[in-house]
């Protein structure tokens, strides 16, 4: 047991001159008289009536002692214990280029990607966790982080146009492999996700690829569009926006053999369901068990010795009124 404020136990001091005032007052307090010798009383049993009246002094010090327990807060307080947990490293690398916007997923692709991401970063509670964006040219939105809450609501404030258009796998990857080389944990994985195939950059995919081999790191590709056709955004004659049905064109063989250079796997997502199911396998696959210490919390514990200091009031004031009465 713990007290939250110890100091107002310095009060029980205190009660050493109550006890001597006790000690004087019951010695002049009671009327006396002279006698030549004592020896007759010497033998006479000691009344329990007196043994009492002792008793209840007894038990007003232990109700006053209570009461200043109670001041000092008493506390309850678990402590630092070590559990086996599973962790990692992880970077999702999310391609935010303009043909994410096709609507062959709800409400489409870009923001059923995000929602799926986000519930996967809010499952993984003991993960460090970073997020990379990639379009045209690659960047890093957050760095890694075990701050779920953060990463989650900066994934649904990512908007399309952030970056210049076009698909740079191959850089988004290797931004990726920056941002994560320098993690603590033995497993390292990205999770990419492209609904296109690599277009502009400075990296190619499979060197990208070849150095998070070389550096122990996972590549899990996911290949975002349902199969023939799909409504792709485009700007008609006067600059508006319009849907018109296309081709789904994605780099299979490219995120394939990025995958499987890596020791990661490939997964086409066709629909949000599929998408879904995708990210469960993925949480069930990339898990390593790691020491965490977890902490419980303080819970405040006055209340046996509140119950206590009644009891004793009550005993005390019970015993007063009936077997230890005194004349007025």
């Amino acid at each position: 047991m713990i007290f939250a404020h110890p100091s107002y136990l310095w009060l029980l001091l205190l009660l050493l001159p109550y006890i001597g005032w006790y000690i004087w007052r019951h010695r002049t307090d009671f009327p006396s008289m002279s006698l030549s010798t004592t020896a007759q009383f010497a033998k006479l049993p000691i009344s329990v009536k007196e043994i009492l009246l002792h008793a209840m002094f007894a038990l007003r010090l232990l109700c006053i002692a209570a009461l200043i327990v109670i001041l000092g807060r008493p506390q309850t307080r678990d402590n630092w214990s070590t559990s086996r947990t599973e962790g990692t490293d992880i970077v999702l690398a999310l391609d935010i280029s303009t043909s994410m916007l096709a609507r062959d997923f709800k409400p489409d692709r870009f923001e059923a990607a995000k929602n799926v991401a986000s519930k996967f970063v809010a499952g993984r509670e003991t993960d460090n966790i970073g997020l990379v964006i990639f379009a045209g040219e690659s960047f890093t939105a957050v760095p890694m982080t075990t701050d779920r809450s953060m990463l989650v609501n900066y994934i649904h404030d990512v908007r399309m146009g952030m970056l210049q258009d076009n698909t740079a796998i191959g850089d988004g990857l290797a931004t990726s492999i920056n941002r994560i080389k320098e993690g603590h944990a033995k497993s390292k994985s990205i999770i990419l996700l492209t609904d296109g195939s690599n277009n502009t950059g400075n990296v190619a995919p499979l060197t990208a690829a070849e150095i998070a081999r070389q550096l122990g790191i996972k590549v899990y590709t996911i290949g975002i569009g349902r199969n023939g056709m799909a409504p792709y955004p485009a700007e008609d004659e006067f600059g508006r926006m319009s849907f018109v049905n296309m081709p789904v064109v994605i780099d299979e063989a490219t995120l394939k053999q990025i995958a499987s250079l890596t020791g990661g796997k490939y997964f086409r997502a066709t629909d949000n369901n599929v998408l879904a199911q995708v990210f469960e396998e993925i949480d069930k696959l990339e898990k390593t068990e790691l020491d965490v210490r977890n902490f419980s919390h303080t819970e405040d514990n006055y209340l046996p010795w509140a119950v206590l200091a009644l009891l004793l009031i009550v005993v005390e004031l019970v015993s007063r009124q009936t077997i230890l009465r005194t004349l007025p």
